[in-house]
């Protein structure tokens, strides 16, 4: 089903949702965060929640009952702590999306609804989950309580795949570069804003820790002067995904402060690859993470050939208990 039906669908049998939440691990947690940051910047009444799925499981809120949406996410639809999470959200007597790879997968079978999206067939298609979630959050938001930006929204949505795209078709010059420069670097910092946040995370603790082994760290630009800048030296490693919106402000200052001491960075900005002119300005800040994301794929795809070690290779996950 599309997010649209589904929420007509819970709609009809429960006129009464208050709460959201959105559970996952990894990045299937991060992809998640623009619909967060959608609902923060335009829910009135709607409250939600984003969860790491363990901790839900643990740390349960209080607000889990019959008047809450619960989307969980898992790409193969089969990480424990989330299909657990399901369960228990469904148990408590929430609705439960699953958005998932695999339609047989446990997490989808622990949910009232499920969203199978692709991955395997292009860049953009491994923005389908996150788009849909965004989509889910959409829904929700203009169902429930109306929102003026709908049908920009749904233009967005429709639109941004091509962006990827065409991105993603010139980028990897730019994106070898970056492997040249940064094979051999200790460490990476990565920082971003707005919706775009957790994108920064999830490159910092999947691309670069768990499928690279290079060590990372990563946090949000607005806290950049909050502590993080004093490691600020010359040709320390930055990585810095810049927004288009609100937000901008923010990765601009980050920027002028790397450059002021020297630091090694690279920037990917959305700008530079049009985002404006596939999604309408009054939304294009919900869609920066989708663009960003299949961008910084291909560069650390280029990173993994030149240090020879593909982005499959592991030596703890789905090897040992753990």
């Amino acid at each position: 089903m599309e997010p649209k039906q589904i929420i007509e669908s819970i709609k009809a049998e429960r006129p009464n949702i208050r709460t959201l939440y959105f559970v996952g691990c990894g990045a299937s947690s991060s992809e998640q965060y623009p619909a967060q940051y959608f609902m923060d910047c335009n829910a009135r009444v709607l409250r939600t929640g984003f969860y790491t799925a363990n901790e839900f499981n643990y740390a349960t809120p209080a607000a889990l009952d019959e008047t809450a949406i619960v989307i969980a996410c898992s790409l193969g639809g089969n990480t424990p702590e989330t299909v657990a999470a399901a369960k228990l959200a469904r148990e408590k007597g929430a609705k439960v999306i699953s958005v998932t790879h695999d339609g047989n997968s446990p997490l989808a079978k622990n949910g009232d609804y499920v969203i199978v999206h692709g991955f395997e067939a292009s860049y953009a298609a491994k923005l389908e989950k996150m788009t849909n979630i965004l989509m889910l959050a959409v829904e929700i938001l203009n169902q429930y309580e109306g929102y003026e930006h709908y049908d920009d929204m749904v233009k967005g949505a429709a639109n941004i795949y091509s962006a990827i795209e065409n991105a993603v078709s010139y980028v990897a010059p730019s994106a070898r570069k970056f492997a040249e420069e940064y094979k051999d670097a200790p460490v990476i910092y990565v920082m971003s804003s707005g919706a775009t946040q957790k994108v920064a995370y999830s490159f910092s603790i999947c691309l670069l820790m768990e499928m690279q082994w290079i060590n990372s760290g990563s946090f949000h630009d607005g806290e950049f002067f909050h502590g993080p800048f004093e490691i600020v030296d010359k040709d320390v490693p930055f990585l810095l995904f810049m927004n288009e919106g609100r937000t901008r402000a923010m990765d601009s200052r980050a920027l002028d402060f790397l450059n002021r001491f020297g630091a090694k960075t690279t920037v990917v900005d959305a700008k530079d690859y049009g985002l404006s002119s596939y999604v309408p300005g009054s939304v294009a800040e919900y869609f920066n993470p989708m663009l960003i994301t299949g961008i910084v794929r291909v560069y650390a795809e280029q990173l993994a050939i030149l240090r020879n070690h593909p982005l499959s290779q592991r030596r703890y996950m789905w090897k040992l208990e753990y």
